[in-house]
């Protein structure tokens, strides 16, 4: 009896341990998809797009990177955006970011 208790908990721990390691995959994902989308579009911004194109081009990206774009601000030459990216495991959820792309304070494009 001792023996299933043991195996149980076993179970259990691994299982645990897959949810968790889904969700910090999931994290890292989202981070990735916002930074390169937002660079993307800063990329566009910075060539003298109009900022419904940089966000297209955010958009883009972001679904190349498994994630779907939620929000979207573009001026100037800086994007600002958040981008949600579905856990592999159901039940886990999504994972979303922010990232901001655009020239620095004080340097001219």
């Amino acid at each position: 009896m001792v023996m299933v208790g043991v195996i149980a908990s076993l179970f259990m721990l691994t299982i645990s341990g897959l949810l968790l390691a889904s969700a910090v995959l999931a994290s890292h994902r989202a981070r990735t998809a916002a930074d390169l989308a937002a660079l993307a579009g800063s990329t566009v911004l910075m060539r003298g797009g109009p900022a419904g194109a940089a966000c297209e081009s955010a958009a883009r990206i972001a679904a190349m990177n498994h994630g779907r774009m939620q929000r979207c601000i573009a001026s100037g030459t800086e994007v600002l955006l958040s981008v949600a990216v579905l856990a592999g495991v159901n039940g886990v959820g999504t994972a979303s970011a922010r990232s901001r792309a655009g020239p620095g304070p004080g340097s001219t494009p």
